[in-house]
């Protein structure tokens, strides 16, 4: 890219383009919310210059205080700032529809056909690069992000409260935040969100959505849309919902999917790892639907899937439809899709909710200390809990029966090299993923 090209700002972008990215980015957004994030922000934010770095942080730190997937949330908030409401429901669903329907199949060869030794062997590549892309986009953010030594503090604080003190992520949030607050009363420039970002643009070109760049139209707060979207939220939930307790009962595998993962969905602070001892406790515990070792498993398909982690959720609605034969023992594929979309219709609805009523009000105190304040503080936070997604990554790829069990070298020489391929020679992420699948279908017939 040529000085030139850098400052000049990019041509706005139609609706119908920015409608193929979004669903490019639902196939190939490996790695959980890390890898997914710092898929965007190469994409977004260096490539394309579709969104300033200052947005882009100002919009992830949103995120990442509300329940939710933070990079669905993320993509969907970008869209809707781009293109407004249906920008912003063409990249939220986008993200999540191809992963729906890979995880779905996957899940449907996972139930008929057991273990497949081609594809285990291909998961087992793609997990050393999902590791060193979480580690690389921890290191990617917080070399940008944490911009002075308070911060630094924090992510390593951050770091040591959720590895080593098993704190819980939403109190890690909170705690990061009340740090921001009181800090920008005492020390503003250590939080002055603009103060590590307002560089961005000599370093990546002017942006279409830049730090000085006014909220569009729809972007502005306004009571009557609060209220709109609240009703238009909750009828769709009451019409759902109603139509599945008519038609399969209260007691009905469908309709308390609907009312478990509604619930679910409030209470995923911290991402998809802070609320599977939840749903593992309703799904394999209380409901029934399935079993631990197929939770497990659903994790690794999980992890190994475009698409948010979380979508862990549609393998559990999956299993459930299937293991209760809804419609029947003749028709187990047909009830676990319903299953699976019924569980992820209910998790992602409040998602959209928060980003069409908060949005506007988080656009607003874009500028003001008081408010960014605390979600820098978030952001430093978030780096160090990244970190320690990296390390528990690390740990179940290396040592998958723990450190008493074999050491996977193998895998160890994989991880690193898919990290120099990323760091040192600045390869796209789908690249690595897809070499090291084919390394790790290789490989399977070796061993």
């Amino acid at each position: 890219m040529t000085t030139e090209d850098i400052a000049t700002r990019p041509d706005p972008v139609s609706f119908m383009e920015a409608f193929l990215y979004w669903l490019k980015l639902g196939f190939i957004s490996f790695g959980g919310p890390a890898g997914q994030i710092s898929m965007m922000h190469q994409e977004l934010v260096e490539k394309r210059r579709w969104i300033s770095e200052s947005r882009f942080l100002h919009a992830l730190n949103y995120t990442m205080v509300l329940p939710g997937p933070e990079a669905q949330q993320l993509a969907t908030y970008i869209g809707w700032l781009m293109h407004g409401v249906w920008g912003g429901i063409a990249a939220g669903v986008l993200f999540v529809l191809p992963s729906l329907f890979i995880l779905s199949g996957l899940t449907w060869i996972y139930l008929a056909y057991g273990n497949v030794p081609a594809i285990a062997g291909i998961l087992y590549g793609i997990k050393p690069a999902v590791t060193a892309i979480v580690l690389f986009a921890a290191f990617r953010i917080g070399s940008k992000a944490l911009s002075n030594y308070v911060l630094r503090v924090m992510a390593i604080l951050a770091f040591i409260a959720i590895f080593a003190l098993d704190i819980p992520f939403p109190y890690i949030v909170l705690g990061a935040g009340i740090i921001g607050y009181i800090g920008s009363r005492f020390a503003p420039e250590m939080f002055q969100s603009g103060s590590h970002h307002g560089h961005s643009g000599a370093v990546y070109g002017p942006a279409i959505i830049d730090e000085d760049t006014p909220a569009p139209s729809h972007a502005r707060f306004k009571w009557s849309r609060v209220l709109m979207f609240l009703a238009t939220g909750l009828l769709m939930w009451m019409v759902v919902m109603f139509f599945l307790s008519r038609t399969y009962g209260w007691d009905g595998a469908f309709t308390q999917m609907g009312w478990f993962f509604t619930k679910a969905a409030m209470v995923t602070f911290g991402g998809a790892y802070a609320v599977l001892p939840y749903v593992y406790q309703g799904g394999v515990e209380h409901y029934g639907w399935l079993t631990g070792t197929q939770m497990i498993d659903g994790l690794a398909l999980g992890e190994t899937t475009p698409g948010p982690l979380i979508m862990v959720i549609a393998f559990v609605g999956f299993v459930g439809g299937w293991t209760k034969e809804v419609f029947g023992p003749d028709m187990l594929p047909v009830a676990g899709a319903v299953g699976a979309t019924v569980a992820t219709f209910f998790t992602f609805l409040p998602s959209f909710m928060f980003i069409f009523i908060g949005g506007p009000a988080i656009e607003a105190t874009r500028n003001d200390v008081k408010f960014t304040a605390p979600l820098t503080g978030i952001t430093a936070a978030v780096v160090g809990v990244i970190l320690n997604l990296a390390v528990f990554f690390a740990y179940h790829v290396l040592w998958p029966q723990g450190f008493a069990g074999q050491f996977e070298w193998f895998a160890a020489v994989l991880g690193i090299a898919a990290f120099v391929a990323l760091y040192r020679f600045k390869l796209g992420i789908v690249t690595v993923i897809a070499a090291c699948a084919i390394i790790g279908f290789g490989y399977s017939f070796v061993i």
